[in-house]
């Protein structure tokens, strides 16, 4: 009795993983799956890794760019002298990240690429340019 309890409970296990890891991505690069949510994976002190504009690296550019996400939705970003905050929420079905009342940008929306626990990709328009960037947790 107990071993076919066993077979039945890994058998459903199995087939829970195989559903998880099978095409329930919401991000175009990822994760497949993961235990911590989007709150918790977003909300961290997120550095510069990667930043283009139209596929232009522009890195060097913000290498001390910061971006905070708390899970209380509060955000803020500094850049040497250049500091600002706002709130943040997901929208299009978490797909996307809005930021709204900060400084220098009144609202600005991220379309996520990648959210993982110390990665994050997202990209935005801005005045028609393709801004992309690739952060890691700080």
């Amino acid at each position: 009795m107990k071993k076919t309890i066993i077979k039945i409970t890994n058998l459903a296990f199995a087939t829970f993983l195989l559903i998880s890891f099978n095409g329930c991505t919401k991000y175009e690069e990822g994760p497949n799956f993961s235990f911590r949510s989007k709150n918790e994976r977003l909300s961290n002190i997120w550095k510069v890794e990667n930043y283009k504009i139209n596929d232009k690296d522009f890195t060097s550019l913000v290498a001390s760019y910061t971006e905070t996400f708390s899970k209380q939705n509060a955000y803020n970003y500094s850049w040497g002298v250049l500091n600002g905050e706002g709130s943040w929420v997901f929208q299009n079905d978490d797909k996307e990240v809005k930021l709204t009342g900060n400084d220098n940008q009144s609202q600005r929306v991220l379309t996520i690429l990648k959210l993982e626990e110390k990665t994050l990709w997202y990209t935005y328009t801005l005045d028609g340019d393709k801004h992309e960037l690739h952060l890691i947790s700080k």
